[in-house]
């Protein structure tokens, strides 16, 4: 009997944006607040060909400092307690 390989994937799309885009607490916890849709911020990724382009996690924390001022997140952790 074949058994297919199946990868162990959480559905949370918010988990799996983190793993993809290498995105820490703080950056996600920015993210979420802005509003950012986990499925499109491959959009906001650089190319090779697009230098010019801050990694994601940069971009993510420029967009928040400039709607929310020097306010840190609200982080929480996986008991969804705040930290």
């Amino acid at each position: 009997m074949i058994t297919k390989k199946t990868k162990n994937i959480s559905k949370n799309p918010w988990a799996i944006a983190k793993t993809k885009y290498r995105l820490n607490a703080r950056q996600m916890a920015m993210s979420k607040e802005l509003g950012m849709n986990p499925k499109r911020l491959g959009k906001l990724v650089p190319n090779k060909s697009e230098q010019w382009k801050a990694p994601l996690g940069e971009f993510i924390e420029k967009c928040y400092r400039k709607r929310f001022g020097d306010r840190e997140p609200v982080i929480y952790n996986s008991n969804k307690k705040k930290i």
